[in-house]
């Protein structure tokens, strides 16, 4: 990846990036004309992503939106289709684990111009290996889709904005997990093939969650 240009991020609090994101999504239209907007923070597991989705959510809620929180991890494939190529294979990891067949049928077509606003907060369980059978929820004309994972940019989800939260290869590797230094090769070649900083419309660098900067 190309990052930006050294001295184009900005310090910034965790809440006053939230605030501005929240402001910015509730005072918006989706490109395509859906009356729901679609909204994603794509990180490592180890940048947190999920943490920022949920702040984001919170932000969205006390701004009167309502909000369906999706996370990646809740459309995972089966463990069969997933570990095909065994349980430590990093492209496996980047092309087959999510189910992006899945979050277009049961939550972006829901979500689209035309779409009912049916739409499921999760799939599948991987720790058990097993449909979830949540129910459907009915996210209303207006509502924001916050979805966060690993990831998610560059497979034509149709997102009204996209959060990509950086993260250097040196911090990656110091706040990844030893066992989980398999999926690395992955996100080297997500950086490489799909180049998320150019691709995001927000990058927030992450590799000091205490001092994180941006380029909102």
């Amino acid at each position: 990846m190309t990052p930006p240009a050294r001295g184009a991020f900005t310090p910034v609090t965790r809440e006053r990036a939230t605030a501005s994101l929240a402001d910015r999504l509730a005072g918006a239209e989706a490109a395509d004309g859906s009356p729901w907007l679609r909204a994603a923070v794509d990180g490592a597991p180890a940048a947190r992503p999920g943490e920022w989705a949920d702040d984001l959510a919170e932000a969205l809620r006390l701004r009167g939106r309502p909000v369906h929180r999706v996370s990646a991890a809740g459309f995972l494939r089966p463990a069969s289709l997933r570990l095909e190529y065994g349980h430590r294979d990093p492209d496996a990891y980047y092309d087959l684990w999510l189910d992006d067949g899945a979050l277009w049928r049961e939550v972006f077509g829901p979500l689209g111009p035309g779409g009912t606003g049916r739409v499921l907060p999760d799939l599948w369980d991987p720790a058990a290996d097993r449909a979830t059978r949540s129910p459907y929820t009915e996210l209303p004309p207006g509502g924001v889709l916050v979805m966060d994972g690993p990831l998610l940019l560059g497979r034509g989800f149709p997102l009204d904005l996209a959060v990509h939260l950086l993260l250097t290869p040196a911090a990656l590797a110091r706040r990844t997990p030893a066992e989980e230094h398999w999926k690395l090769p992955a996100f080297a070649r997500y950086e490489e093939e799909v180049r998320p900083g150019e691709a995001a419309d927000v990058v927030v660098r992450a590799d000091d969650p205490r001092r994180p900067a941006w380029t909102g």
